[in-house]
């Protein structure tokens, strides 16, 4: 079998997304470069005071793995969630500059229409209206205005789900990164049951989703589903697990099926920062969004320190269950998925406490998971059961 360098290669995906970076690397960065986000000037009304946020996000290859459940036990349950996934890609990034509210949602859907019929299509878009009717009963307002779902058989094996966000607000309400030496670092979970979910959350978000299915599924469902993945890809990498999507896996009391567990739709961290910001936003220093990257996410937006994280949570059986799979070193665990916390607050400790009980408000655990000190250029050291890893 290929090293997992050699398999993420061979599977077309990468982690650090190096090439995409250096593609975009002579574009503007926008009013504020170190913001999570990039911060326009207010075209919308041209008021100096005011900002513009336009982002876009997808589901990535999270959908997938939905038709490969769906086409397996017939089960349209899963496509709510994969809206979902790709609406929290961008509401979540957003709230990393402190963008809670007010927010305005576009679809994007491109189908094969042969293999992908109309009551998926409408799963999908009962599950952005049921997402934004959740997040109005929580006191945050989207809207939805509208999209555009194209029959592109020809690009598209299956179906690929994606959202465009804009946003106005307040330059002086905008928080900009300012990670520094002293910090303490806050992980909210991604993992669990928060009060706005209606069942366990696995934690898996919509980044390594490549990895997780090919590693996890069993070869029988290359053969079954050839359209569900690049057929130029090695057979050495194509579905090179043993378990099956409606096997089961033990979480807490109850038996839950590997393919629920990765479906589990992206958590939104969004009522619990609207809350947070609103109390505590001139004594917040960074916010993080684990995504592309994985724990490593953070060095993109710091300078001169070292991020030590050395007090995660005890690994999610999903996590275990991908590594189990796999045999991916522990190393790239860390640097392709969550692993248990998708969102980082950085902060003064005394405050920590404050920020801790908010997100236990919502049913999601937080705690203290690392610090952050000086250095000499950008450092990431995670440190736990499996090692410790430098980055």
């Amino acid at each position: 079998m290929a090293d997992d360098k050699l398999k993420y290669d061979l599977r077309g995906v990468s982690a650090s997304k190096d090439e995409v970076h250096a593609a975009i690397r002579h574009l503007d960065k926008g009013l504020y470069p170190n913001a999570f986000c990039k911060i326009l000037p207010d075209l919308a009304a041209g008021d100096p005071d005011y900002c513009n946020l336009l982002h876009a996000d997808t589901a990535g290859t999270k959908t997938s793995l939905a038709y490969l459940y769906w086409r397996e036990t017939g089960d349209l349950s899963v496509w709510p969630g994969v809206a979902q996934d790709a609406i929290v890609m961008n509401l979540d990034d957003m709230a990393c500059v402190a963008c809670t509210d007010r927010i305005l949602l576009s679809s994007t859907i491109g189908r094969n229409k042969t293999l992908i019929p109309g009551e998926v299509i409408a799963s999908v878009i009962r599950g952005t209206s049921d997402f934004i009717d959740n997040m109005r009963s929580l006191g945050i307002e989207i809207e939805l205005a509208g999209g555009e779902t194209a029959d592109v058989g020809d690009i598209v094996r299956t179906i690929d789900v994606g959202f465009t966000a804009f946003a106005r607000m307040k330059r002086s309400d905008v928080l900009v990164n300012r990670i520094r030496p002293g910090d303490v670092i806050v992980g909210l979970a991604s993992f669990g049951q928060s009060t706005y979910e209606s069942a366990y959350n696995g934690g898996m978000g919509s980044n390594g989703l490549t990895a997780a299915r090919h590693d996890v599924l069993a070869k029988e469902y290359a053969q079954k589903y050839p359209e569900s993945f690049d057929p130029q890809l090695p057979d050495e990498v194509v579905y090179t697990g043993n378990r099956r999507l409606t096997d089961t896996v033990r979480v807490g009391d109850a038996d839950v099926s590997i393919g629920k567990l990765i479906l589990s739709p992206t958590r939104t961290y969004l009522p619990v920062l609207k809350a947070i910001l609103n109390d505590y936003r001139e004594r917040i220093h960074g916010l993080i969004h684990v995504t592309g990257g994985g724990q490593t996410k953070v060095l993109k937006f710091v300078k001169d320190v070292h991020i030590v994280k050395d007090n995660l949570f005890e690994l999610p059986p999903l996590f275990q269950l991908i590594q189990e799979s796999s045999g991916t070193p522990w190393r790239e665990m860390y640097q392709v998925f969550n692993m248990g916390h998708r969102m980082e607050i950085y902060l003064s400790g005394s405050d920590a406490g404050k920020v801790i009980a908010a997100a236990e408000k919502y049913g999601i655990e937080a705690k203290i998971i690392g610090r952050v000190e000086e250095g000499r250029g950008e450092k990431l050291s995670v440190e736990g059961p499996f090692g410790r890893f430098e980055y």
